[in-house]
């Protein structure tokens, strides 16, 4: 029987819940019975996920495939890798850590098979301390300011496609994007699915405040043009206001009011230009080097390893970067 539900779970320092990921995959092989299959993607993690999935899919029951990554390459080129291998038509993400209820893999099924293309969940509420959602809720909000307004205030952590919207999706071959902001950019029908975020068992989350704050400029860089935008502002503005602030100072001078200039007004204005002259060079660099690494044209991610298993049976080969 073909495969037409995919779900794809990409692994980094999640061995601790393999063994509840493996049950809940289960569960929905036999819900959709022959026609499931789950992409397991081990992205560098330095923990034994690997191994433990070595150990354990050969004997499971569940048609599925690993693959393993050369390196971390985060979790969005993950994700991706994911994406190209998957063979069904309606195509699911989970995280591993479980803190998105694994019956939304079966909401977003159910919408696409109505006819959407993409779902993505959005949070109704979540069972975290304050410590935890504090930063997460600052990264998103200014997510939604500068980046997509049509962001959920919550994020996307989940979300499924049909085949077509995954190709669409996969065609857009850009390194340092925004995965989440590339889901939004290529139309198609969209619905979001509410639910609840679940406290996490074990150990903390590898989203860090590096990796959002990366995040974050990847998605400015590539989505908008307000840093350019800003800083020919800033241009403008003080363009104004020092010209303003020369015919005061001329005026002043032919008065008799200034009788020396002054060193500190001096070394003031060649400070500022030169901390304006900083930014702005900074800012368009930022866009030439995103620029210079998308004509590399070099894999975002690589794959070490590729192994398919379907019930007791396995086969393994190794394939190059994708």
């Amino acid at each position: 029987m073909a495969i037409s539900h995919s779900l794809i779970i990409p692994v980094y320092r999640n061995e601790e819940f393999l063994p509840e990921v493996l049950r809940v995959v289960r569960g929905f092989a036999t819900q959709w019975s022959g026609s499931f299959e789950v992409v397991f993607v081990v992205d560098g993690s330095p923990d034994r996920s690997e191994q433990w999935l070595l150990d354990q899919l050969p004997g499971c029951d569940v048609p599925s495939q690993l693959i393993v990554l050369s390196r971390n390459f985060g979790s969005f080129t993950a994700v991706r890798t994911g994406l190209a291998a998957a063979r069904g038509q309606y195509i699911a993400v989970m995280a591993a850590d479980l803190q998105e209820p694994p019956s939304l893999v079966t909401d977003f099924y159910r919408v696409l098979a109505d006819g959407h293309d993409v779902a993505v969940g959005t949070r109704a509420s979540r069972d975290d301390t304050f410590r935890q959602q504090a930063p997460s809720r600052m990264f998103w909000a200014l997510y939604r300011m500068l980046v997509n307004p049509q962001m959920p205030s919550g994020g996307v952590d989940m979300f499924a496609v049909t085949a077509r919207a995954r190709d669409a999706l996969l065609a857009l071959d850009e390194a340092h994007s925004s995965l989440v902001a590339q889901l939004y950019w290529i139309g198609f029908p969209r619905v979001e699915v509410p639910y609840d975020r679940l406290a996490r068992k074990h150990g903390e989350s590898g989203w860090t405040l590096r990796k959002k704050i990366t995040y974050l400029l990847d998605s400015i860089f590539s989505f908008t043009d307000i840093p350019i935008t800003l800083l020919t502002l800033i241009g403008f503005v003080g363009t104004i206001a020092f010209l303003l602030v020369g015919v005061a100072l001329m005026a002043a001078r032919l008065l008799g009011m200034i009788p020396v200039p002054g060193y500190t007004a001096i070394m003031v204005t060649i400070l500022f230009s030169a901390s304006l002259i900083l930014f702005g060079l900074g800012i368009v660099g930022n866009y030439v080097w995103r620029a210079y690494e998308n004509t590399k044209h070099r894999p975002l991610g690589v794959v070490r390893a590729r192994l398919a298993f379907g019930g007791s049976d396995a086969q393994a080969r190794s394939t190059p970067g994708e």
